[in-house]
């Protein structure tokens, strides 16, 4: 089978592949894989490097809403898995408009060639903050959507339109969303990897708020087996939530953070709420559990250990990614 994987030289889209080629995802087979990815800030190919000795990959820089490309690179292959977006919600917040790009349009000219190609499968890549915000209990995958930010609006608008496609055009589309994400090669503006190199550094780190915001984490490993088993084994028209079971506040987890790097409460530093901050997410994952047999099997206290000893011992890779980033203001 060729795969065509779009934004695979970011975070969890690279994890996908060096799984993919190296064995880790089953069932599967796999004859070519295509990394499609802008390079933008958060892009990566130093991700790939595990696997850039496989003859079986194939790097192409480039934008999802180029038609023309999008549509040469997706006549080539069988199943297309749609990584690329931009993900970071502070950025979102100060300018929507590359949000709306890449994550609506670009999808649609995917979707558009995908169609063209009569794709085996589309798999789209989607968030659990498309929901908004729950108090209590969980979110099924029928859950009404309601986004609370720019980036959450336009991955919802990314979700529908692909579920549309299968309505209309009966094109094979399955949808999977996801809780927060943790792991190795993470971009380090998220939380766990900017809390971890700054506390390597000797740096403060941010806690917004009061630090009560709930978020359920997930293993970047068991997110991708997840991917994979929608892929594989999921119904098409479908939409699959993959969790990781591990609610924790962002208090409970900075204390987590603090302790793993040896720091103590002196190097956190108060700053004001985010604009339109979701409090608490959480999904049920019964559905993907009974249909598919998905199991998060990364325990959480030792995927952060693996975590934090690999940015400990990978500065090669971050620190020139610190010293370039321009963070949101």
């Amino acid at each position: 089978m060729r795969f065509l994987v779009t934004g695979g030289a970011g975070f969890i889209g690279s994890h996908y592949v060096r799984l993919l080629l190296g064995g880790g995802l089953t069932p599967s087979s796999v004859t070519a894989v295509t990394v499609l990815d802008k390079l933008t800030y958060s892009g990566n190919r130093a991700n790939l490097a595990p696997a850039q000795a496989d003859p079986r990959l194939r790097f192409v820089e480039g934008d999802i809403c180029n038609a023309r490309l999008v549509d040469e690179l997706t006549a080539e292959h069988d199943v297309v898995v749609h990584f690329a977006a931009e993900s970071h919600v502070d950025r979102s917040i100060q300018g929507a408009a590359p949000f709306v790009l890449t994550n609506v349009l670009g999808t649609q000219t995917l979707l558009d060639a995908a169609l063209r190609h009569r794709i085996q499968r589309f798999l789209h890549v989607s968030t659990d903050e498309v929901y908004g915000s729950i108090a209590e209990g969980s979110w099924t995958e029928t859950w009404p959507l309601e986004p609370n930010s720019p980036y959450s609006a336009a991955k919802a608008g990314s979700d529908l339109i692909a579920l549309a496609y299968h309505r209309t055009h009966t094109l094979d589309v399955v949808l999977t969303r996801c809780s927060n994400n943790y792991g190795p090669y993470q971009f380090p503006e998220k939380v766990i990897p900017l809390f971890v190199t700054n506390l390597l550094d000797g740096r403060k780190v941010p806690l917004y708020g009061d630090g009560g915001n709930v978020r359920d984490w997930l293993h970047v490993t068991d997110h991708c087996v997840g991917i994979h088993l929608a892929l594989t084994k999921g119904r098409a028209g479908e939409v699959y939530h993959i969790g990781g079971g591990v609610e924790l506040t962002n208090l409970e987890l900075t204390a987590r953070l603090l302790e793993a790097c040896g720091a103590n409460w002196e190097m956190i530093e108060r700053v004001a709420d985010r604009k339109g901050h979701d409090r608490r997410y959480s999904l049920d994952i019964t559905k993907i559990s009974e249909e598919l047999g998905y199991v998060p099997s990364v325990d959480f206290d030792a995927g952060l250990a693996a975590t934090v000893a690999w940015y400990r011992d990978n500065r090669a890779w971050w620190e020139p990614l610190k010293a370039k980033a321009d963070p949101p203001r």
